[in-house]
């Protein structure tokens, strides 16, 4: 006797109205699916069940794929990333708005503005002795060099002022902690 052999069943082929009416699908959707045409006949293609079975699978392992790890730390977190892109604009347009109420000033203005008052005040006190002399004749020499003395260190003040004036930010800044 010969060995039975067992013939496989030709799969059930549906076209692609039938198709999308048992799966509720729109045929726009069942498109972008990109599911293998299984067989045509004219104009009409045919589909298997286990074609589409085998693409949404296929599809669901490309999402869980693509996906990064929670726990990979080298890749950024779009989310985080975002919040920290709307915070920086948001706190660059308060900073923005706060120089224009003139609330807060550039450091780089101050060192300007302390080097033009130092560049103001410096001849000033340059000629306070000379002034005081001629007010004061009979004042003895002594004392005038001792007061040129301390003006001296008075002007040399006021002139490193505008240089140390980030130095004064920082130990500032540093206070308020």
């Amino acid at each position: 006797m010969a060995p039975i052999k067992p013939q496989e069943a030709p799969p059930v082929l549906l076209n692609k109205t039938d198709l999308c009416k048992s799966l509720g699908i729109s045929t726009q959707a069942f498109d972008k699916w990109d599911v293998p045409v299984h067989s045509k006949k004219g104009r009409e293609c045919f589909y298997t069940v286990a074609d589409v079975v085998a693409n949404r699978v296929g599809n669901e392992r490309k999402k869980h794929l693509g996906k990064p790890d929670e726990d990979d730390s080298d890749k950024p977190d779009i989310d985080f990333e975002r919040y920290r892109l709307t915070k920086a604009q948001a706190d660059g347009q308060e900073l923005k708005n706060e120089k224009d109420r003139k609330e807060v000033i550039e450091v780089a203005f101050c060192t300007f503005v302390l080097n033009r008052i130092s560049a103001q005040v410096a001849p000033v006190l340059d000629q306070t002795h000379v002034r005081i002399k001629r007010k004061f004749p009979d004042i003895p020499e002594r004392y005038l060099d001792a007061f040129r003395g301390e003006l001296i260190k008075s002007q040399n003040t006021v002139a490193e002022l505008a240089n140390g004036i980030e130095d004064l930010l920082d130990e500032y800044i540093g206070s308020a902690d």
